[in-house]
């Protein structure tokens, strides 16, 4: 779980990063640029002949599960108490609304895990206290 926790809080600090320097206003072909699917987030960006699962996805452990089957799973983490999702923003807001409801969803979850991170002991496996006689 810890590594999870790692690798989710890597994938996060680069789609933030990502969404900071424009990467979805970066458009290049005629169709829109979806969240965490047009970045470098998805396990499928830039690769459409080799796709994986979005089970093996990191994000995985954000999405509610009942709605881990669907097609595009990371539209529907929720992103604020209202529960608003991609999804959700997708269909009834606008795309400022979107990145402006991401990004603040980026940062705060960003926060959650480097806070859970730093009250992790710094040798969760308890080896380095033990010493071999």
């Amino acid at each position: 779980m810890v590594r999870k926790k790692r690798d989710l809080l890597e994938v996060l600090r680069l789609e933030l990063e990502f969404l900071k320097s424009g990467g979805y206003r970066k458009c290049s072909s005629w169709h829109p640029q979806f969240i965490f699917e047009d970045s470098p987030t998805c396990l499928n960006y830039g690769s459409p002949e080799h796709m994986r699962p979005c089970s093996e996805c990191t994000l995985m452990q954000l999405v509610p599960r009942e709605s881990r089957e669907g097609t595009t799973p990371c539209r529907y983490i929720p992103l604020n108490e209202q529960n608003e999702t991609i999804q959700s923003l997708y269909q009834c807001g606008t795309p400022e609304e979107l990145e402006t409801a991401v990004g603040e969803w980026l940062m705060n979850t960003i926060q959650k895990l480097e806070l859970e991170k730093a009250q992790r002991p710094s040798d969760p496996d308890g080896l380095g206290s033990k010493q071999s006689a």
